[in-house]
């Protein structure tokens, strides 16, 4: 469904940090809180004026989106919502955010993801018996104690067996996708997008990004067996927050129309938890087919949340895409990936790409992909304006 009448005008991310690393001691408002504000300035966009809040994080659990909107100084009377579709939460809060504005509900809303895993509750069971001792459980585990990470990676190990993919592409894309997010802040790209949250060269950086060679690639071991899938060629865990906002055609025109992006499609989907890996893929054929046009041909980028390097490689291939449009300043195997915040992540690198790029004219296109664990997917496709 087109919503042309709601514009995304402002789009602001933190860096992401490792786990223990960059934000180990800030709370889910400690983070998300300064992006937040951030992307209101950016828009000129006082806080009073926000009518709702949308959230997407995974393990603050309650609704962590009233606590940011309280310390952010959101009014009262503004609807705060935190929506948990694991990796697809942020991107999700997004395209939720627009259908409030494209339905008449509010007028400003902002949304995004946001991720304190540092600092998140311990996730316990509950003993059966006084016999037996509780355990940690991590995110998304199944109640018989299958850890959901495990599955992706037996899934992403059977991709790579069943398309011949060998360990050394997997090790070269991420080598290649590092060198990408080395360059993008290089050349200052990122610096645009990322809010420093104090005053220190570390806070303008993505701090999984250190340029690993192919010997340090090589120095990984499976994570299953004799496999090929590493922590090396995977996205970890990381901390990190990204808003966007959203307004309606009357508030657009009152603040002169600023170049800005509009969702166009989206498509949401579901297959076989042993399919999870390719659920991606599915549902960017999915939004091809909603757009009635031949998949990606006119696209000037693609973000997709990759949990590996194998499942990027895999989504190249299946959609036929040119390299220099997907992930072309690195991917989530570079940067890491903050959970509920890692789509609303896509969504920022989208805005920076299409928007804050001088020599891109309005109708200039890109799309968001992203799975979820359980054999989810959202894709979304953005246009500038």
């Amino acid at each position: 469904m087109i919503r042309a009448n709601a514009y995304i005008i402002a789009a602001r991310r933190s860096a992401n940090g490792r786990l223990g690393g960059l934000h180990r001691n800030r709370r889910i408002e400690d983070l998300a809180t300064p992006v937040l504000l951030q992307a209101l300035e950016d828009a000129h966009i006082e806080a009073s004026r926000v009518e709702a809040l949308v959230v997407g994080n995974t393990t603050a659990g309650s609704n962590p989106a009233r606590l940011v909107a309280l310390f952010a100084g959101l009014p009262d009377h503004c609807i705060a919502l935190t929506i948990d579709r694991q990796a697809a939460s942020g991107l999700e809060a997004v395209t939720s955010a627009v259908a409030r504005i494209a339905t008449g509900e509010a007028d400003i809303v902002a949304a995004g993801g946001v991720e304190a895993l540092s600092t998140a509750p311990w996730r316990i069971t509950k003993p059966r018996t006084l016999y037996h001792l509780p355990r940690f459980i991590g995110l998304a585990q199944a109640d018989n104690g299958e850890s959901a990470d495990h599955a992706m990676v037996e899934a992403a190990e059977a991709l790579a067996r069943r398309l011949s993919i060998p360990r050394n592409a997997q090790d070269e894309y991420t080598i290649a996708s590092h060198i990408k997010a080395a360059l993008a802040r290089d050349a200052r790209r990122l610096s645009r997008e990322i809010v420093a949250l104090r005053n220190k060269p570390e806070e303008t950086r993505d701090e999984l990004v250190d340029e690993p060679d192919i010997d340090d690639m090589e120095a990984f071991p499976a994570i299953i067996g004799d496999g090929t899938i590493t922590a090396g060629n995977s996205s970890l865990p990381a901390d990190g927050a990204a808003f966007v906002v959203v307004v309606s055609e009357r508030i657009y025109q009152s603040l002169g129309r600023p170049p800005a992006l509009v969702v166009e499609a989206t498509a949401s989907v579901g297959v076989a938890p042993s399919a999870d890996i390719e659920a991606p893929t599915v549902a960017a054929r999915l939004l091809a087919e909603r757009r009635g046009c031949p998949p990606f041909a006119d696209l000037e980028a693609i973000e997709l949340g990759e949990t590996s390097a194998v499942q990027a490689i895999a989504f190249r291939a299946a959609l036929e895409l040119p390299e220099r449009i997907l992930n072309a300043d690195g991917g989530q195997v570079a940067r890491g990936q903050p959970a509920g915040a890692a789509s609303a992540v896509l969504v920022v690198r989208l805005f920076t790409r299409l928007v804050r790029t001088d020599d891109l004219a309005p109708g200039a296109r890109g799309a968001a992909v992203i799975g979820a664990a359980g054999g989810q997917a959202l894709a979304a496709l953005f246009a500038r304006v």
